[in-house]
């Protein structure tokens, strides 16, 4: 249910959305990509043979890996931002929170608590 409503509401930026419904998307991504990892394996390895000088070589699965993983990140590009907008939302906190992930080494802890924190009822105003 979780993934359809996040396709369903792909540019969406208002509303809210739960940390269930965040969650379970990021359960889905995490999967997804590890299993273009093991597409990319099985196609020709993700690593190939050591240089004469012993350092690794990347294998013709590599590239396979590399390409899907990035057309699976930018089909859920906006879908993403549109879903962590809604969560911020629901702590009742204005999506733009999102920038501070911007800022080098605590910005991306800051909106990954936020991101964990509780409901909050006044979201309700951003509910529209």
């Amino acid at each position: 249910m979780a993934f359809v409503r996040y396709w369903r509401n792909y540019v969406n930026f208002s509303g809210r959305a739960s940390r269930s419904e965040y969650w379970w998307i990021m359960l889905v991504n995490v999967i997804v990509v590890a299993v273009f990892f093991i597409i990319g394996s099985l196609a020709g390895g993700i690593s190939g043979p050591p240089n004469p000088d012993g350092a690794a070589t990347l294998g013709p699965g590599y590239g396979l890996y590399i390409g899907l993983s990035w057309l699976w990140g930018l089909a859920n590009l906006l879908p993403g931002l549109g879903l962590i907008w809604r969560r911020l939302h629901d702590s009742n906190r204005s999506g733009a929170f999102y920038f501070m992930a911007l800022i080098p080494v605590v910005g991306s802890f800051i909106v990954l608590v936020f991101l964990l924190s509780r409901p909050n009822p006044a979201g309700a105003r951003f509910d529209k």
